[in-house]
């Protein structure tokens, strides 16, 4: 054995017994913390430019949102972890608008990815689609509840979603918790599609208490592989419930993300951070922090899927900028 001197003794002893007392161990102390991968994909970001002679539709003149918001921006914004790319998804309802991303994109490299928006079942949407989708960066298009929950019944609407799945392309679904319904009905009619919910269903965050609904939902999709299911907007989540206080502390949304990590998966969970849309209830780093200690115990593998490998699989781009 060994020999070692009485203070090393000591020593190692107290530590012991404060471990014991605390219930801390030793060798989690001495483990390094799972870190943010390098690659970091953020599947939800808005720009736009009120001062273009068209305007914007959205947001409003007002809004702490009325500003110019471009790439630049985003890449000088403060970061809990480097974020090299981003998928854009979209801000207005303008069909050229569309373009005017497509365009952005070419010169700035960040943007991987653009969900413009259409409207399925129009007359002109074949050939508006058929237009952007020559772009590569064009991944698909977002629909709203609104549009989503009649079209379900509509002959045109269905076969124009097929015909997006038949192109390789996806869509974003957003709404309240009754999308994650939308979502499941829409896979069963085009189970070829692929297809993102946006922002966890906009479920109000009450820390323990979960809205039944929603998690019903949720339940409800766990067999659908197609979906998946974009972690953006916790924050404002929380803050329809807490609008003086969002918590910042990963704890009080543990309970909805263990919902969705039991339900959907590590295989079909996404990162998102709807910015600028989430400056008004929290910093981007708070954001990406929260997202990052809920999944710091589940490995790093768990990491890398939900920042960047799931979006590759769900929007299909092609390279991470720097490669």
């Amino acid at each position: 054995m060994q020999n070692i001197d009485r203070r090393t003794f000591i020593k190692t002893a107290s530590a012991g017994l404060v471990a014991a007392q605390t219930g801390i161990s030793l060798s989690a102390e001495k483990t390094p913390p799972v870190k943010l991968p390098a690659k970091v994909v953020d599947t939800h970001t808005h720009f736009y430019d009120p001062t273009r002679p068209e305007g914007v539709p959205w947001p409003s003149k007002g809004s702490s949102l009325y500003r110019t918001v471009l790439p630049k921006h985003f890449i000088e914004l403060k970061k809990y972890q480097p974020v090299n790319a981003t998928v854009i998804v979209e801000a207005s309802k303008l069909v050229e608008d569309n373009q005017w991303i497509l365009d952005l994109a070419k010169e700035n490299p960040v943007i991987i990815g653009f969900v413009g928006r259409l409207t399925p079942g129009d007359p002109m949407f074949r050939t508006h689609l058929k237009r952007f989708a020559k772009n590569p960066i064009y991944k698909g298009i977002r629909v709203n509840y609104n549009l989503l929950e009649p079209g379900l019944s509509q002959n045109q609407f269905i076969d124009d979603m097929k015909l997006m799945a038949d192109m390789g392309l996806q869509v974003d679904l957003n709404g309240g918790p009754v999308t994650l319904d939308g979502a499941r009905r829409l896979a069963e009619k085009v189970p070829d599609l692929r297809i993102v919910v946006d922002h966890i269903g906009n479920v109000v965050i009450k820390g323990e208490e979960i809205d039944p609904e929603w998690k019903r939902y949720m339940e409800a999709l766990s067999d659908q592989k197609q979906v998946f299911v974009k972690i953006s907007a916790l924050v404002e989540g929380a803050s329809r419930h807490r609008p003086d206080n969002v918590p910042a502390d990963v704890d009080y949304y543990r309970p909805t993300l263990d919902v969705i990590w039991k339900q959907i998966g590590v295989d079909r969970m996404i990162f998102g951070s709807n910015w600028p849309v989430s400056e008004r209830a929290a910093d981007y780093v708070t954001l990406q922090k929260i997202l990052v200690d809920y999944l710091q115990d589940k490995g790093q593998s768990a990491l890398d899927k939900v920042f960047w490998k799931n979006s590759k699989l769900a929007y299909r781009w092609d390279k991470y900028p720097g490669e």
